[in-house]
């Protein structure tokens, strides 16, 4: 129960790395405030064997623009603290460069949206409202692409806003770690959720995608989660500011 009066808002909870994170913070004792875009039952369902006091489900569609600003500001205007911020939620929308110029315009407008600015103002919602009570903890999901690029061609505007929330996590973590504000990014390869699923279609099926990689398996979602835990706790301080790898040694830095 490292993380008991904590409490940790987890974008993006409904499925996959979201909603493993949010179950390991429960579990480890926080309170959790678990953001949805459009599919509740997701993020109920992943939490049923939770309190009802712990936890809380927030609906908020960040493919608008300043939603994501105006749902934070609504969370904390009873008094609530917020101690935790998981920067998790984004869309994986292709944005092919052989495709139409429609396709590749939209794609990078909605990718850049959810994926960069609204992600971008929630981490500086984040870093005034732990201004004001004394310190908290930003942890952003990145990705292997945004160190490297993404081995599909389609996911150029992916793997740069990945890139993108990188660097601003960084700047927070390089500007605040005196007032007791900690950021950390947490870069995984393929891991074992719905996206992967599409992923494996286009690199010619699961068996074949997993070939390629050193261990011969996804990561599991819950070592992500766990992951997640030690970094929200007291125990990481002196690792504000990096990036960890989560691939199973496939990309090594």
């Amino acid at each position: 129960m490292i993380l008991k009066n904590k409490t940790a808002l987890v974008t993006g909870a409904s499925r996959g790395i979201g909603a493993a994170v949010a179950l390991a913070l429960a579990e480890a004792g926080a309170d959790v405030i678990a953001q949805y875009g459009s599919y509740r039952k997701g993020a109920e369902d992943n939490l049923k064997h939770i309190a009802s006091t712990k936890k809380t489900f927030v609906q908020a569609d960040l493919s608008i623009r300043f939603a994501g600003r105006e749902f934070f500001r609504k969370l904390i205007s009873d008094g609530r603290n917020i101690d935790i911020f998981i920067n998790n939620a984004a869309v994986n929308i292709e944005t092919p460069f052989v495709g139409s110029d429609d396709e590749w315009d939209n794609g990078w407008k909605e990718t850049l949206n959810v994926n960069l600015l609204e992600s971008c103002d929630l981490i500086r919602e984040s870093v005034n409202h732990f201004l004001k009570i004394g310190g908290g903890k930003i942890i952003s999901m990145s990705s292997w692409s945004g160190q490297r690029g993404s081995a599909l061609p389609t996911l150029s505007a992916y793997a740069a806003s990945k890139a993108a929330v990188k660097a601003v996590t960084q700047t927070v973590a390089q500007n605040y770690a005196k007032e007791n504000i900690f950021a950390f990014c947490i870069s995984p390869g393929i891991v074992k959720t719905r996206m992967s699923d599409f992923a494996a279609i286009a690199r010619g099926g699961e068996e074949k995608m997993k070939a390629a990689l050193v261990m011969g398996e996804l990561v599991p979602p819950s070592e992500i989660g766990d992951l997640a835990v030690f970094l929200a706790s007291d125990k990481s301080r002196h690792l504000t500011g990096s990036t960890i790898d989560i691939n199973g040694a496939t990309y090594i830095r």
